[in-house]
């Protein structure tokens, strides 16, 4: 199989990372926005997208 260096070298930084907060998510995630906020960056809420009861692949029947 393929290895591709660049793909495997963000492997290890993400095990990494995640290791580093004993892989808690909501510790990563609140370090991710820690750093969100600190690049001073206006963050956008868009509403939540509902979907539809409509078939993506309309039949002809």
């Amino acid at each position: 199989m393929y290895k591709d260096e660049i793909v495997e070298e963000i492997h290890k930084y993400r095990g990494e990372y995640a290791k580093s907060f004993n892989y808690d998510l909501k510790a990563i995630f609140d370090d991710l926005r820690k750093k969100q906020i600190a690049q001073g960056r206006k963050v956008v809420k868009l509403p939540i997208k509902r979907s539809s009861n409509k078939s993506l692949y309309p039949t002809d029947s």
